[in-house]
C-alpha cells in the first residue's frame, strides 16, 4: 500500500542559493499528485527531496520536514538508501542499463540491495514486476535480450518494472512521458491509474492535459523571476485547479496564457 507524505516548511538549497522556498503539502496515500509549473520553478528539485536524491549533489541541502507515514525522512538516524528503496524514482528519459538483459534490469535494484534471491523467487518477481508495468506479454519470450533493444515506451515501462521490483510504497515520476510518442504516453498514463491502487504516485509534468487526466491532486509551482526561489502557489483537487483555481497565476498557467 502507498504511504502518505507530509511536507512542512521545506526550503531547498543548492549551496547558498535558495531554489525552493517554504513548501508545505500533504500527499495522500494511493493517489496521484501532479506537480505543474513553468520550467525552473523547482518542481523536479522538490520531487528529488522526497526520496533524498537532492542531497547527492555537492552543496545541496534542505531545511524543514518531510515525513512518510509519520517518520521524518531527514532524521539523522535514517539511512538515505532505505528511503530510496521505499520511494522509487522514474526519470524523464528511459534509462534501462543497456548491457543488461530485460530480466537483469528488473532485478537490478533488488540485487543492489544485497538481497539474496532464489531463481524461483527471481523468476516470479520478474514476471510480477513486468506484469505490473503492463510489459510482460510483450517481452516474456525475450527476457535474456538487452533492455536497450526495446522501444522508448517499452523501455520506460521496463524502468517502472525495475522501480516496483524492490516493493516501494511511493513512486516518483519526473516527466516520465516527455520523451515518448502519444501512444506510449497513453500506455504510461493508463498504467499510472492502475499503479495508484498499490502506490502513492507523485508526477512532474509539463503536459496540462496529462495532469488533468491522471492526477487526483495538482500542485502549481511558480517563480517570480530568474534567481528567485520556486514556491508552491496553490494545491487542490485536480478538477478545481483546472476549472476554478483560487489564484490568477494558476489560471493563467493552466489555460496556457504563460509558461
Amino acid at each position: 500500500m502507498g504511504q502518505r507524505i507530509d511536507v512542512e516548511h521545506l526550503n531547498i538549497y543548492y549551496g547558498d542559493f535558495l531554489a525552493v522556498q517554504d513548501v508545505s503539502m500533504v500527499i495522500e496515500p494511493n493517489s496521484v499528485t501532479a506537480l505543474i509549473g513553468p520550467s525552473g520553478c523547482g518542481k523536479s528539485t522538490f520531487l528529488r527531496t522526497l526520496n533524498r536524491m537532492h542531497e547527492v549533489i555537492p552543496g545541496a541541502r534542505v531545511e524543514g520536514l518531510v515525513e512518510m507515514d509519520g517518520v521524518n525522512l531527514y532524521d539523522p538516524d535514517i539511512d538515505p538508501v532505505a528511503v530510496r528503496r521505499n520511494i522509487g524514482m522514474v526519470f524523464q528519459r528511459p534509462n534501462p542499463f543497456p548491457t543488461m538483459s530485460i530480466r537483469d534490469n528488473v532485478l537490478a535494484g533488488v540485487k543492489l540491495n544485497n538481497k539474496r534471491i532464489s531463481k524461483g523467487d527471481a523468476d516470479a518477481l520478474v514476471e510480477s514486476s513486468l506484469a505490473g508495468a503492463n510489459l510482460w506479454n510483450e517481452v516474456k519470450d525475450r527476457l535474456d535480450k538487452p533492455g536497450s533493444g526495446l522501444s522508448g515506451g517499452q523501455q520506460q515501462r521496463l524502468c517502472i518494472a525495475r522501480a516496483i521490483a524492490v516493493r516501494p510504497q511511493i513512486l516518483l515520476m519526473d516527466e516520465p512521458c516527455s520523451a515518448l510518442d502519444p501512444i506510449s504516453t497513453l500506455a504510461i498514463e493508463d498504467l499510472i491509474q492502475e499503479l495508484k491502487n498499490d502506490y502513492t504516485i507523485v508526477i512532474v509534468t509539463h503536459n496540462m492535459q496529462q495532469a488533468a487526466r491522471v492526477s487526483d491532486k495538482t500542485a502549481f509551482f511558480n517563480i517570480a523571476g530568474t534567481g528567485k526561489p520556486g514556491r508552491l502557489i496553490e494545491m487542490n483537487d485536480t478538477p478545481t485547479i483546472f476549472s476554478t483555481p483560487a489564484v490568477k497565476a494558476t489560471e493563467d498557467y493552466v489555460s496556457g496564457r504563460f509558461g
